[in-house]
């Protein structure tokens, strides 16, 4: 039996799915899991989008596509651009991908070399660590701080930076905090990237995702994606189609052309029926999108007032995306026993902060995307143990 090679070795995958796999093997066996784990809407994609991908299978649109996606799907992804980004992107800077989570493994694998390094958030998305471990790359982790409400400082940014950085990942509205930066600090990251001739990955998957007062900002309106900046977005979230598995990067046309030859490698093209279902999305009614956040926000509140009323849980009020990051320090808890406690004793699913990198340490992500009854047995149950 051959040895598996050095990359296999280094696929380490998302921990919310083998946390999902082990919650679903106890549900097998008849307990009752209350699910904060993973952030999959509970809605069901509104029916316009879900009919016009029907339509589009009637219609025979059932075969290959253009790689970089359908020329309706990315002049429809100009449009929406100009709208919330202040700028249109050529059809040339627009690549269409089956989900938003491979964009991480396209740009760092056509822009760094092993070796090289890139600077993320942390705690951040885990799929940043699993490519860059996967690609050879080193991670400079910039910690977000609590007392900072869990915002990316551009000061840390600056800090972080050495002559092997290559690209500096953000995300705001921030997985897992909830966290959403200031105009002036997404700015002054821009401004950092472009003078140190850095390329900057914006996540903004959650860019629809917005609570209160904060407005969401691109730091792609610098530029409009012609030279430094990358953005990551997607449909799973604010359009409840996880499933879906439809994503979009913008950026320089040349980053842009060999990220679409990768997925032409990879996976050859998007389904045009679902990129139908993407233009629906965009272009169709958008009052079951702001009903969603309405009950996400009211999710939220419930569920930090709720934690924060627990013995030994502090909770800042998240300002975007669908979680929270608690902290369960004066639990005496570690995060992963915590995690372990709330499945075991309350059967809560929850993810331990270190999931999302060393600076999770102290803390649990819990996600609201779950209904308000269950949030509210949820806090219950988790009441009830901690107060043994």
């Amino acid at each position: 039996m051959s040895i598996l090679s050095k990359v296999a070795h280094n696929i380490e995958g998302q921990p919310m799915f083998k946390v999902l796999d082990k919650v679903q093997k106890l549900e097998k066996r008849g307990e009752n899991i209350i699910h904060f784990e993973i952030g999959d809407p509970d809605f069901d994609t509104p029916k316009h989008i879900a009919e016009a991908a029907c339509q589009s299978i009637k219609n025979g649109e059932t075969h290959y596509a253009n790689s970089m996606g359908l020329y309706d799907m990315r002049e429809a992804i100009r449009e929406t651009t100009l709208i919330s980004r202040k700028f249109k992107p050529s059809l040339n800077q627009v690549l269409i991908t089956p989900g938003a989570n491979i964009i991480i493994y396209l740009a760092i694998s056509c822009l760094v070399n092993p070796g090289e390094e890139v600077i993320v958030p942390d705690p951040g998305f885990p799929t940043y660590y699993s490519v860059i471990k996967l690609c050879g790359v080193k991670p400079v982790r910039v910690p977000l701080k609590e007392k900072n409400k869990f915002r990316m400082y551009p000061v840390d940014v600056r800090k972080a930076i050495t002559k092997k950085t290559k690209l500096i990942i953000i995300n705001s509205p921030n997985n897992p905090t909830g966290s959403v930066m200031t105009e002036k600090e997404l700015d002054e990251v821009y401004k950092i990237a472009k003078d140190n001739g850095i390329y900057l990955l914006s996540d903004e998957v959650y860019s629809r995702m917005i609570y209160g007062e904060n407005k969401f900002y691109s730091p792609s309106k610098n530029d409009a994606c012609k030279n430094t900046t990358i953005v990551i977005n997607g449909f799973s979230k604010a359009f409840a189609m996880t499933g879906w598995r439809l994503g979009v990067a913008i950026g320089p046309e040349k980053v842009i052309e060999k990220m679409g030859l990768l997925v032409q490698t990879l996976c050859s093209c998007v389904s045009p029926f679902v990129q139908r279902a993407g233009i629906a999305a965009i272009n169709g009614d958008q009052s079951e999108i702001k009903k969603m956040m309405e009950i996400y926000k009211e999710r939220r509140d419930t569920l930090v007032e709720g934690l924060n009323k627990i013995p030994g849980l502090s909770c800042l009020k998240s300002e975007g995306a669908f979680y929270v990051f608690c902290n369960i320090t004066k639990t005496g808890m570690t995060e992963e026993q915590f995690a372990d406690f709330a499945l075991k004793k309350a059967k809560v699913a929850l993810l331990p902060g270190t999931n999302f990198g060393k600076y999770g340490k102290g803390y649990v992500r819990l996600t609201y995307a779950t209904s308000i009854e269950n949030i509210k047995e949820g806090l219950k149950r988790l009441e009830k143990v901690l107060k043994k």
